[in-house]
């Protein structure tokens, strides 16, 4: 199983609650895929990404799992990220979780108790 993260606000998860699946927020439609992290590249995008955002969460899917294809593609200081050209369907999210800003400011997004699984 390759776990892949997603972090985005509370307001596009119901979103995703609602229509029963998730095509991008306005990045990812822009750049033609959806942007995923793996769990040891979440933490640095939280902090790069979505430092002092409240009222985020993070979602988690297996690679394996969703619909259209997972290319690796260099990223961040020519590290590989993984990039979905496809959409997510709900029932292929795993788990979801709240991300809490720490003392720093920064989102949690790993070792957090999950708030709603598949």
């Amino acid at each position: 199983m390759t776990r892949l993260l997603k972090i985005l606000p509370r307001a596009a998860w119901a979103e995703i609650e609602a229509r029963g699946r998730f095509t991008g927020s306005g990045i990812d439609l822009a750049d033609g895929y959806i942007h995923f992290s793996t769990e040891a590249q979440a933490v640095e995008t939280a902090r790069l990404h979505f430092a002092g955002q409240r009222d985020l969460v993070v979602f988690e899917v297996d690679a394996d799992d969703v619909t259209g294809e997972v290319r690796w593609e260099a990223s961040r200081g020519g590290e590989l990220f993984p990039h979905l050209y496809g959409v997510v369907e709900r029932h292929q999210i795993r788990a979801v979780r709240d991300a809490p800003l720490d003392a720093d400011g920064v989102p949690r997004v790993i070792d957090v108790p999950p708030v709603a699984a598949r």
